[in-house]
């Protein structure tokens, strides 16, 4: 049987890391390594996974490190895996205990990507959306990325798949320090590079929603920060997709799926005068030349529910 290598990154997440813990040290897996990434904790959250670690030495392992944020945890947590398989579970969210037996045929059968079931959910576990997607099984890279981003809004999260380690670490996968939106700027591309790439109605993850979610951050300099790491991630995917062996047709599909990220995130941005500039770094990159005819409806359906038109417009002439 395969071994799993889960790496959590711990930073300040004392209220809801013994849930995330207990997770994962009941996995209905026996042979599983836990990863655990204490990224300069100020609060409890180092001397919980510290007594979790104790109690469970066979499963456990215990890493601290300075402060350097999601990315560079994350990174510094997989130089220590030894399993078969690699997944990411962040500290302040949970899995179900049988998400890794339930995965155990694919890591059999040698996929170098599976994608599982996400659940969102509140701070008392209550349900507050399911994500949904497209099952298929034996794709490649190119045709796993050409159904997810048409069909699945968690498309880029590193915690939503199992990967196999040997197919991670031959390409040197790495998240991108001190930026926002890390996954993004990754997973796409890995996504690419998997010869083989499976997507199951297996529910696995729960995504809590909390205080802590990025996506609520109130801070606008970090909320323009988040946007402008968006198209230097776009810039990146530009230049890497170049020394990808992949079809026309790939290329196109990741530059769509950037495209539309970028564009749907000016509404995030709420300084007038801001959003002019970044709409002209947009302009700049000639982006709207990815959008095609073939999902064009789909775009102008979003945009004209998450942004004002008159800046869509503005960007098209």
């Amino acid at each position: 049987m395969p071994k799993v290598s889960v790496i959590v990154p711990i930073y300040n997440v004392e209220k809801y890391l013994e849930k995330c813990l207990d997770s994962l040290v009941n996995q209905t897996l026996e042979d599983i390594e836990i990863i655990l990434v204490n990224d300069g904790s100020t609060d409890n959250s180092g001397q919980i996974a510290k007594e979790y670690a104790s109690k469970y030495k066979e499963k456990i392992v215990y890493l601290e490190k300075q402060n350097g944020g999601l990315s560079d945890a994350r990174n510094y947590g997989l130089e220590y895996a030894k399993g078969d398989y690699i997944s990411f579970v962040d500290s302040d969210d949970y899995i179900s205990k049988n998400l890794y037996s339930e995965l155990a045929r694919y890591m059999e059968e040698d996929y170098d990507m599976v994608k599982f079931g996400i659940l969102t959910v509140n701070l008392k576990n209550n349900k507050i959306t399911q994500n949904e997607t497209k099952q298929f099984e034996s794709k490649t890279g190119e045709e796993a990325f050409d159904i997810l981003y048409k069909t699945d809004k968690m498309t880029e999260v590193a915690w939503g798949y199992l990967y196999k380690a040997s197919f991670w670490k031959e390409n040197n996968f790495k998240f991108t320090k001190d930026m926002y939106h890390e996954d993004f700027g990754l997973i796409p591309l890995v996504i690419l590079k998997a010869k083989k790439v499976a997507s199951t109605n297996i529910l696995g993850y729960y995504y809590v929603q909390s205080d802590k979610s990025i996506t609520r951050n109130s801070d606008e300099k970090k909320k323009l920060k988040m946007s402008y790491d968006l198209l230097k991630f776009y810039d990146n995917m530009i230049k890497e997709i170049e020394n990808y062996d992949i079809s026309k047709k790939a290329k196109e599909n990741i530059k769509i799926y950037y495209t539309n990220c970028i564009l749907l995130e000016i509404k995030n941005i709420s300084n007038e005068e801001e959003k002019q500039k970044y709409i002209k770094e947009i302009k700049k990159r000639k982006m709207i030349k990815n959008i095609k005819v073939r999902n064009f409806k789909q775009l102008v359906k979003r945009i004209f529910l998450n942004i004002n038109i008159d800046y869509y417009l503005k960007i098209k002439r």
